[in-house]
């Protein structure tokens, strides 16, 4: 491979480490994530080519957060899952209305066909939509770009408005010794080998679900101890972050402009529906509203799970909700589009 095919994505990681060190310095909320996304974003806008890291470092990427989020599942986290279907049928529920009402918006005041505001009113799973979007003939580039917007407003939205609301932990729980290097070494290989497998199987986010999954029994069974290396950790936030930003570049001011407006009344909306929600959730079982909130809100799997680590958050809740959710969208969106379409023929 030519070098020259790596300088783009180095260039934009470099990009996405100086926004982490500034959003740092600042002291923002979940800069290494918050940081990347705001700085590889502004760059794209102004005519920087930026790109993501080719997809088998992404995948590497993927698996160290999935490895991250299961590293604090204990026996006694396992407990609370008892109140889990609760909240799950809260996040169906959720799910329904905010497909409907954002649909209907965008068809009355954007003016778009039915079947791209289904697909562009869908509150997650990325690829599986656009995917959707061609096989269905609706605007791939109206869809592309609200969804885009979305997530990289609520990576930026959400904890913000955590901090502003009062409820950011003051400190996060000091994290326990790290994990040795052979252990972390054989976790890491069975978790790529888990990703690969569940890729096979067309399962979305496959490595880091495959990740998390090998993170939860190692460290529940006690086979593993201890944490991901904190510096390997960054460098998979800021490398999240900056993918995030880099779905901008290429995407011309009006094409953008265009549909700036959809993507923030999406991401308003959706917001909170998602809060209204997951209040009613949190107060019939009990849980902490933020990681309920968190669950419910319909960001990136990967953004959301990583965030809830590191606002010291149970990750396991978070993102097995965020996983449910993609599961449920990998039903909900076809039927939806599809009825749609049939009930007008």
């Amino acid at each position: 491979m030519p070098p020259v095919s790596w300088q783009a994505p180095l260039l934009t990681l470099g990009i996405g480490a100086l926004g982490a060190v500034l959003f740092a310095a600042l002291s923002f909320p979940v800069p290494y994530l918050t940081g990347p996304a705001t700085a590889v974003t502004i760059a794209g806008l102004a005519g920087i080519r930026t790109e993501a890291l080719p997809q088998r470092v992404r995948d590497v990427v993927f698996v160290i957060l999935g490895l991250t989020i299961g590293q604090g599942v204990t026996p006694e986290v396992l407990d609370a899952i008892r109140a889990w279907p609760v909240t799950l049928v809260s996040l169906a529920a959720s799910l329904v209305v905010m497909i409907l009402a954002t649909r209907a918006l965008l068809v009355r005041y954007w003016s778009m066909d039915p079947k791209t505001a289904f697909l562009a009113s869908s509150p997650g799973h990325l690829s599986y939509v656009l995917g959707l979007t061609e096989g269905v003939k609706a605007d791939l580039k109206a869809v592309a770009i609200v969804q885009s917007i979305r997530v990289l407003a609520l990576t930026l939205i959400v904890p913000a408005a955590i901090a502003f609301s009062g409820e950011l932990p003051e400190r996060v729980l000091a994290a326990p010794e790290e994990t040795a290097p052979v252990p972390f070494i054989a976790m890491t290989l069975i978790a790529v080998l888990a990703g690969y497998g569940l890729k096979r199987l067309k399962l979305p986010a496959a490595f880091l679900i495959g990740g998390m999954l090998v993170s939860i029994a190692l460290h529940v069974t006690g086979l593993v101890e201890g944490t991901v290396k904190q510096w390997l950790v960054a460098v998979a936030f800021i490398s999240l972050g900056a993918l995030i930003g880099s779905r901008f570049s290429g995407v011309s001011r009006q094409e953008l402009l265009r549909s700036l407006s959809a993507g923030v009344m999406i991401t308003v909306v959706s917001v909170v529906l998602a809060a209204a929600f997951a209040a009613v959730a949190a107060y019939l079982t009990g849980m902490n509203f933020l990681a309920v909130l968190i669950a419910f809100a319909p960001g990136g799997l990967e953004t959301m799970a990583a965030m809830s680590v590191l606002l010291g958050l149970d990750p396991t809740f978070v993102a097995s909700h965020h996983v449910a959710r993609l599961l449920m969208l990998t039903v909900l969106v076809p039927v939806l589009v599809l009825g749609g379409r049939k009930s007008r023929d």
